[in-house]
């Protein structure tokens, strides 16, 4: 393994310590613990937003703090949950009296840590609501949406419940527009290489040289499907067809399409993937309002993409369309 790091234990905390030094204008951390990460931009009474999950995923959980989108996030090691104190430091700091939403990936040990950690911050009288994103199409069927794993899809629920928090809603509305985003969220991924995690120092599965893993999470969780590897348009063709379908999306609908890299895959390779995607929506007469391309939920060093599709009505379209600006998402308002 060749990696540009120190001790394989400092990975996390290194990479950190450089964030809060490069960004310290915009983030800081409380209670001693560098893992409880929070904007310095707290806006009075407003209902707090905050995230958590593992490390290995940049920009996804940490990267969507700032103006417009999240208060704060739990930081776990690379692809383990934070723990329930630290989630509890960061709801504490974060509420300003109206409330703190939660919106995390709906994995086991983070829905553990997040439900344990409501539990301690009931004793400060904080109401917390959970939202647990569940957008990946590959990991459960159509109907059992409530099993599906949280992928990229996520950076949409965050972006339209942090814009409706900003504008001051109270917390149950904030709750009712992530959850609607979440509904109308679909994702599936593809993996052309493992990911390695710094302290284990080796690949955690196995793409073989000619093959491609379809379906395959976040973590390196089983696909659906290994195939000899496609191209880049069978790919998107495949990728297409099972969200569009899933999602239900019909001739005359408006969309938001994220192209995600998954951490090793050039940004060239992505937007030849959206041209791809653009064609076929642009064929099936469904209008694109918002699209980006580029890393929203990572896998290490990854080499994959996945593609999330977003139905849009006004209401959703209000709250995607406003601006946004942490340390690594800028979005100007639409």
């Amino acid at each position: 393994m060749q990696r540009l790091l120190n001790k394989p234990e400092d990975y996390v905390d290194d990479m950190l310590k450089g964030i809060y030094a490069a960004y310290k204008d915009r983030v800081t951390y409380v209670e001693g613990d560098m893992r409880c990460y929070v904007t310095k931009r707290k806006k009075e009474g407003k209902v707090g937003l905050m995230t958590g999950g593992g490390s290995g995923h940049l920009p996804l959980f940490l990267g969507f703090v700032g103006d417009g989108m999240l208060d704060g996030c739990a930081i776990g090691g690379v692809f383990q949950s934070p723990s329930a104190e630290q989630i509890a430091n960061v709801t504490r700091e974060i509420d300003s009296g109206a409330g703190v939403l939660y919106v995390y990936g709906n994995y086991t040990g983070d829905i553990m840590n997040f439900e344990m950690a409501e539990e301690l911050v009931d004793f400060d009288d904080i109401k917390c609501i959970h939202v647990k994103g569940c957008d990946d199409v590959a990991s459960a069927p159509k109907g059992e949406e409530d099993k599906r794993r949280g992928v990229a899809g996520i950076y949409f629920v965050i972006k339209c419940a942090g814009a409706a928090a900003d504008a001051m809603l109270p917390l149950e509305e904030v709750a009712r527009i992530a959850e609607k985003a979440n509904a109308h969220v679909r994702t599936f991924g593809v993996a052309l290489s493992p990911c390695i995690i710094p302290e284990n120092g080796k690949a955690n599965f196995e793409v073989k040289d000619g093959e491609m893993e379809l379906g395959m999470g976040i973590h390196g969780e089983p696909g659906v499907e290994v195939c000899p590897l496609k191209t880049a348009d069978e790919t998107v063709d495949y990728i297409m067809e099972r969200v569009l379908a899933d999602l239900e999306v019909q001739e005359g609908d408006e969309v938001a399409v994220l192209m995600n890299g998954l951490g090793g895959t050039p940004q060239e390779e992505l937007f030849i993937m959206y041209k791809r995607a653009a064609e076929i929506l642009d064929e099936k007469k469904v209008s694109v309002y918002f699209a980006k391309a580029g890393e929203f939920a990572s896998s290490m060093d990854m080499i994959g993409a996945s593609i999330s599709v977003m139905k849009l009505d006004e209401e959703l379209k209000k709250y995607l369309s406003t601006e946004a600006d942490t340390p690594f998402i800028h979005q100007s308002a639409i």
